[in-house]
């Protein structure tokens, strides 16, 4: 399998995870296959994944009832009043590279005992509980989406398990640093159709790690390639899209690359994020076993696009005029890394909330 950078891309592959469940030698030769895929695209289209096609139905129907309540009943889970920054939040509250995106949405993180108000590292004031509407509001929202993360957690495990064989790690390799309070996100999201000149969701690198999308039955996510143009993801029933996050980047000395995303809905749009993450203070410099390894080293520094990649910037850095995916930053670990992307995205949610801290 070739080391190096090949150069541009023109469409999103498709992943069947057949053979990964299969076993044997087909199981290997998927590995690398994902992982030479992840190193030149950073997304792919996956099929056979066994995640129950209801239960993603389920979840779909539950984000459209949701987000057609009136907006009295949304309100009783409003963000701002989160101190975790869990919750519904309008159209144009998220920021990204300082422009509104234009999308309502829904955020529920993994669960975990609240620190105090003024814990410090900072980042460990992310840790609490979700706002849940009772089922006297939302029928089924709270049981559903406990199943979605199980579910999605499960799939992502998988899917870590697949790229640490890929790298020649063992399959359990990414699991056992990712520490025991793992914190996951999921995001219900309603796109409007986006006005001209704007766009659902602007272009941006997730923060993450690991991010699976059920990307629903309406176009509108696009990828950018080296050369600059942005290809379609294809909409493809009982399908996820899979991405990297710059946090993966980091981990793999640039190896595998956040690629730059956005969303551009011509007709109202529905989807559901998933995106997999360790506990807060896993630690984000380059792993041990592909640092030592030439094939990696000398992969990324044949490629310009690799050996460049940059981060998306902190808000203060926005502020300097640094380009929006070109900070030379590094968070240490992931918990910094969550921080700063809230600092950058929610500024006066973490002004409300923490009027002393730092807001990058």
């Amino acid at each position: 399998m070739p080391a190096s950078f090949r150069g541009d891309f023109t469409e999103i592959p498709v992943i069947d995870l057949e053979p990964w469940w299969r076993g044997g030698r087909d199981r290997v030769a998927l590995a690398h296959r994902v992982c030479y895929i992840c190193h030149e695209v950073g997304f792919f289209v996956l099929v056979d994944h066994r995640v129950d096609p209801q239960l993603v139905d389920s979840v779909f129907s539950l984000s459209r009832r949701l987000f057609e309540l009136p907006l009295e009943k949304k309100q009783l889970i409003d963000k701002r009043r989160s101190r975790h920054f869990r919750g519904w939040e309008a159209v144009g509250s998220e920021y990204t590279n300082n422009r509104p995106d234009i999308r309502e949405q829904v955020d529920l993180w993994t669960e975990h005992p609240p620190r105090s108000p003024d814990v410090s590292p900072v980042y460990l004031r992310l840790l609490g509980p979700n706002q849940w509407l009772d089922d006297a509001v939302l029928p089924g929202f709270k049981g559903t989406m406990e199943r979605w993360f199980e579910e999605l957690g499960g799939l992502a495990r998988t899917l870590l398990g697949v790229l640490s064989v890929g790298l020649g790690l063992a399959e359990g390799y990414f699991e056992s640093i990712f520490g025991t309070e793992q914190m996951s996100l999921t995001k219900l999201i309603r796109y409007p159709s986006t006005p001209e000149g704007q766009f659902g969701v602007n272009p941006h690198h997730d923060a993450g790690f690991l991010t699976i999308l059920a990307p629903g039955e309406t176009a509108g996510l696009e990828v950018e390639s080296p050369s600059g143009n942005w290809i379609p993801v294809p909409t493809v029933r009982n399908t996820f899209v899979i991405n990297l996050g710059e946090m993966l980047q980091a981990m793999t000395g640039n190896y595998f690359v956040a690629t730059p995303h956005r969303v551009f809905a011509r007709e109202p749009r529905y989807s559901v994020g998933y995106f997999h993450g360790p506990s807060l203070e896993t630690p984000l410099e380059p792993l041990a076993p592909l640092v030592a390894n030439p094939r990696y080293r000398g992969a990324v520094a044949a490629s310009p696009r690799h050996a460049n990649a940059g981060f998306m910037a902190r808000r203060s850095e926005l502020q300097e005029g640094v380009g929006d995916m070109q900070s030379g930053y590094r968070a240490s670990v992931y918990g910094e890394q969550l921080w700063n992307y809230f600092c950058r995205s929610y500024p006066d949610n973490v002004a409300r909330h923490y009027p002393n801290a730092s807001i990058g």
